[in-house]
């Protein structure tokens, strides 16, 4: 089975702070930040899925992500809004 690619944005409602990246399964890496297993996120715990958007390939992942990183706070969550988020199609629970 052939890989699928995301990217990501997980909000830290403690700190007021988001993070963006790309994973091939966004509800694990999730588990993983708040596991504490991202040296930069753990500082951040806990920390909340808020936006998923499927990437053709690895590459388009790693470009959006990059992308994303630019963001300010205000366009993310204009983005979180849009239809291109797909985090309804994922089980949270």
């Amino acid at each position: 089975m052939e890989n699928r690619y995301f990217v990501y944005i997980i909000y830290s409602a403690k700190h007021d702070k988001y993070y963006r990246g790309y994973s091939t399964n966004p509800i694990n890496r999730l588990i993983q930040h708040n596991n504490q297993e991202s040296e930069y996120t753990s500082r951040f715990c806990p920390w909340k899925l808020v936006y998923i958007e499927e990437a053709p390939t690895k590459s388009d992942a790693i470009k959006r992500e990059k992308g994303l990183k630019k963001y300010a706070k205000n366009q993310i969550e204009d983005l979180i809004k849009l239809p291109k988020n797909i985090i309804n199609q994922f089980s949270l629970e």
